[in-house]
């Protein structure tokens, strides 16, 4: 199976517990429409059901639920239905990271007469729980460090001169001081990253006084009830993390992937769902989407080597993605395997 979608409620899906990798989603904001089935919920009413759906996505997912969500306005009133959100799965104690925001140019007339346009949209991020996720890649959407760590300026002594915590700083390169010959040495950072070294903290378990090796740039010890001591060793990154904004993602016609994603009434852009599947869905892993309207998920999924699961509550959504994925595509110069539709649950793990 490299895609599959089924019809199903997003608050009871047909799938085992733990068993996709990662969600990334965009279900409707509060009332802005009626997809045709009443789908339209005030501030609260829609509050109380996304915690239902999350609830039940944290319960098959063993990874990251990310939600695509914006809040709406009313009579000159914004509705925090997304802080709500995260204000009351936090209260319940449900384990919630701190959320990002995708940047794209808004709908004119979005900050009405007399207020600002609406130019940002909520990534939120919920996990089942607190424990560290079993893959990763949060450097997948990055760039090259510019300076070490600590920035090019740092401060500056008493003679004016500007050091950071590796030596005089200025230049293009900056951060290693200068050579004989008044070049800029290339930051040890960046000389790290120029000769190919991974970027991650490495933690180890070692008894009270043993004798550990040197970081590349960086070690941190902090010692233990039990009577060990915590090392980690830090490698400078070869890709700087690129932060929780996420630009350069555009919208409207042909910016999509795809002409029949205009067929669903809220489309996002298939670059939105490869920037999340590219860094926190491994490889082959399993992506889901619940609001799965024309596919745009499942379709990135399945094109980046992992494999696409997708929900609508609407069949005529599902025929739709199943048109979606039928477009050519080829991965790694084959043809995909053939994709899957159903609205029986039989098809899909039991639900524990």
């Amino acid at each position: 199976m490299s895609a599959l979608l089924g019809q199903a409620d997003a608050t009871r899906l047909p799938l085992a517990t733990g068993s996709v990798d990662m969600v990334f989603t965009s279900p409707p904001y509060a009332d802005a429409r009626t997809y045709g089935i009443g789908a339209q919920r005030k501030c609260d009413e829609w509050v109380q059901w996304m915690l239902k759906v999350v609830t039940e996505l944290t319960r098959v997912c063993s990874g990251l639920v990310l939600v695509n969500c914006a809040g709406v306005t009313r009579d000159r009133c914004y509705w925090p239905a997304c802080e709500g959100l995260m204000w009351e799965w936090w209260k319940q104690g449900g384990n919630l990271w701190r959320p990002a925001y995708w940047h794209r140019v808004g709908i004119p007339g979005s900050g009405g007469k007399q207020w600002l346009r609406a130019d940002i949209e909520y990534v939120l991020c919920f996990k089942r729980d607190a424990e560290w996720l079993p893959w990763s890649d949060n450097t997948a959407n990055g760039h090259p460090p510019k300076w070490a760590p600590g920035g090019e300026m740092a401060h500056r002594l008493t003679n004016g001169q500007r050091v950071n915590q590796w030596g005089p700083v200025g230049g293009p390169r900056g951060g290693g001081g200068r050579n004989a010959d008044g070049t800029s040495k290339p930051s040890r950072m960046q000389a790290a990253a120029e000769n190919g070294y991974p970027s991650h903290i490495i933690t180890q378990i070692r008894p009270v006084g043993a004798v550990v090796r040197k970081a590349i740039s960086r070690q941190h010890t902090k010692s233990r009830a039990d009577g060990t001591d915590e090392i980690q060793d830090y490698t400078p990154p070869v890709l700087a993390n690129p932060g929780c904004l996420v630009k350069g993602i555009k919208v409207g016609g042909g910016l999509l992937g795809s002409k029949l994603a205009h067929e669903n009434e809220a489309p996002f852009p298939e670059a939105l769902a490869e920037w999340f599947i590219k860094g926190w869905a491994k490889p082959g892993g399993i992506v889901l989407d619940p609001f799965s309207g024309s596919g745009t998920t499942v379709s990135v999924a399945r094109r980046l080597g992992r494999k696409g699961i997708g929900f609508d509550l609407r069949m005529n959504q599902c025929e739709l993605g199943t048109r979606r994925l039928a477009e050519p595509l080829r991965i790694n110069g084959k043809r995909p395997r053939p994709i899957v539709t159903t609205s029986e649950p039989s098809l899909f793990a039991e639900t524990a």
